[in-house]
């Protein structure tokens, strides 16, 4: 993707060597799924790390002398660019059906970091927080995803940063709130299962964002197969058979890696809000 000495968003928040504290509850995205896949392959249990996520668990130090490497920085230069063009795209949108979009905030982070939903340590991955609308990513993430997911790529991380955004369009247009609102009224694999139409039309969204990227004339060659890479390793199933060498259907609160990859592949052909009804579907 071409960021070279394009606008930078300005709603970036750099707390990184400020971390401390530890993980909360009620985010959402990418983050929460990765963090129990860890926990699986060292032998933890997932059930720990959910109960561990909503009371407030999770210990982490202080880093108070960071100083970010040249790659690092340039990272963070990358997504601050992706970023800006996400603020372009869903003003656009948003304008287009008579609304108003309203930028979230990037927060940096390194170690772990305090948000609207608690305090999260960076084996959660990226997460969005809807209690502050901002997102929250430390940049270690992008060797996970080309190291340990097979994921390489910078769109790779423009993805994820994209998909993020997607829960905060979410968040905006309600979408979010109506499926937390049930938490506690069905049954949990009911829950499990609006988590997963809510993680799918964040994936959508992302690709809505490409679509628009694209005909600006951002993208390279490559970037939507870094894309459809990095959907395709962080799919439940995936994750699931990496982790234990088997599948948990009934567990799944983001997506088999085919759903994924298409419904980022439904938003980067549409390039619109209304065909990203996940809920309403006959096929999810």
């Amino acid at each position: 993707m071409e960021t070279k000495g394009r606008r930078k968003s300005s709603n970036v928040e750099d707390r990184r060597g400020m971390s401390k504290g530890v993980i909360g509850g009620g985010i959402g995205g990418i983050g929460i799924i990765i963090a129990i896949i860890f926990t699986l392959l060292n032998g933890g249990d997932a059930g720990d790390v959910l109960n561990q996520v909503n009371q407030g668990q999770f210990q982490n130090g202080t880093n108070t002398e960071y100083v970010p490497t040249a790659e690092e920085e340039e990272l963070a230069e990358f997504v601050s660019v992706v970023l800006a063009d996400t603020e372009d795209v869903w003003h656009q949108l948003f304008e287009e059906q008579g609304l108003t979009y309203e930028n979230p905030t990037l927060v940096l982070f390194t170690e772990s970091v305090q948000s609207g939903c608690g305090t999260a340590g960076a084996a959660v991955g990226p997460f969005y927080c809807p209690a502050d609308q901002k997102l929250y990513i430390d940049l270690s993430f992008y060797k996970e995803l080309k190291n340990r997911f097979g994921a390489p790529g910078d769109f790779a991380m423009a993805y994820v940063v994209a998909h993020e955004v997607g829960h905060h369009v979410q968040t905006l247009l309600g979408t979010s709130q109506q499926v937390h609102e049930l938490n506690g009224k069905i049954s949990q694999e009911e829950y499990n299962e609006e988590s997963v139409k809510l993680e799918l039309q964040a994936d959508y969204y992302a690709g809505v964002w490409a679509n628009h990227v694209q005909d600006l004339g951002y993208l390279e060659a490559g970037d939507i197969d870094e894309a459809l890479t990095a959907a395709n390793a962080i799919g439940d199933d995936t994750l699931q058979k990496e982790a234990q060498g088997y599948i948990v259907p009934e567990s799944f609160t983001h997506g088999t890696s085919e759903q994924r990859v298409r419904w980022f592949e439904k938003g980067y052909e549409s390039g619109t809000i209304e065909g990203g009804d996940t809920f309403n579907t006959e096929e999810l």
